[in-house]
């Protein structure tokens, strides 16, 4: 997704966080850009070329994780391409002596930037051991049929496991619900997730064509959680005029607003959007749009953001 808005570094200090204790199960977000990164291949502009001197730590392709102390178990959302790292956050701050690796991955679609970090998992980097991998059925067949994923398969790297619509997965105190979204779906369906915890519950859509093409209220989903991560991939079609939108569709941060503003406040700012593309204004906190989108209480995702379940 060539081209590029100018933008500023944006780190957000993660000290109050780190103060605050939080008890039981708890999300964390690893990573808040779109697929293939911040910066980009082949964009020249002066954003991507001053991250390719001085990379931002911070800008890593979409991930969650859920971590449950009292199980002592972690649990990934996208294999990005970003995992080796981001397991590393992890790892720092689960607060109990693991395995390196999570308990389990939950991936959406078979996207480059949702599945890829799998390659890690292999026998050329960590060589893991039976890593249970959660996918709808067309994508786990993918994966068993295709290499270089089936090696993963054969060597016992990981274990593909079957996502099912009609049941909900339990791990630990955290039930998991998928449901399906349209979406390019060239080699795999395409869900989001509903994660519930003890006491607080999360939507994660990173990805969707646009609101109005599924067959879901999402204000309805909204509602029925205490936050929503949501597909923010582009604020407005100013950013991709070079390409063809009918080719990557996703809600505009601008139409998510305006199909959300007429809600109360405290449902506005369950949403934290994410999933930026690198020409995203949002990225920029000194942008007037992300000025904007705050303003309206709404939320940006940032790294290592952590929320109570």
């Amino acid at each position: 997704m060539l081209g590029c808005t100018s933008t500023e570094t944006e780190k957000k200090s993660q000290e109050a966080g780190d103060e605050q204790e939080l008890q039981g199960p708890f999300l964390v977000v690893l990573g808040t850009v779109q697929d293939a990164g911040s910066p980009h291949l082949n964009c020249k502009k002066e954003c991507c070329a001053e991250l390719l001197k001085n990379p931002d730590p911070s800008r890593k392709v979409v991930s969650l994780a859920v971590v449950d102390p009292d199980n002592e178990k972690k649990y990934l959302f996208e294999a990005s391409p970003d995992i080796r790292s981001q397991l590393a956050s992890l790892n720092e701050l689960d607060g109990f002596e693991s395995n390196d690796f999570p308990d389990a991955i939950f991936i959406t679609h078979a996207h480059i930037g949702h599945y890829t970090g799998l390659m890690y998992l292999g026998r050329e980097s960590a060589n893991a051991d039976s890593v249970p991998v959660y996918t709808m059925p067309r994508m786990k067949s993918f994966i068993e049929n295709n290499g270089p994923w089936s090696q993963l398969v054969n060597l016992g790297n990981i274990v593909p496991k079957t996502l099912d619509t009609s049941r909900n997965i339990q791990i630990g105190s955290v039930t998991v619900e998928c449901f399906l979204v349209p979406h390019r779906d060239e080699y795999s369906e395409t869900v989001g997730f509903r994660i519930k915890g003890p006491n607080k519950s999360v939507l994660f859509i990173p990805d969707i064509d646009k609101w109005h093409k599924w067959d879901k209220n999402i204000i309805e989903y909204i509602s029925s959680v205490d936050y929503a991560f949501l597909d923010a991939t582009f604020y407005d079609g100013e950013e991709i005029r070079q390409r063809d939108i009918s080719e990557i569709p996703h809600p505009f941060v601008i139409e998510s607003m305006a199909l959300f503003d007429g809600l109360p406040d405290a449902e506005k700012q369950k949403i934290h959007f994410i999933h930026l593309n690198h020409t995203n204004p949002l990225l920029n906190s000194d942008s007037e749009q992300h000025k904007r989108v705050i303003s309206k209480k709404y939320n940006i995702s940032s790294y290592l953001d952590r929320v109570q379940l």
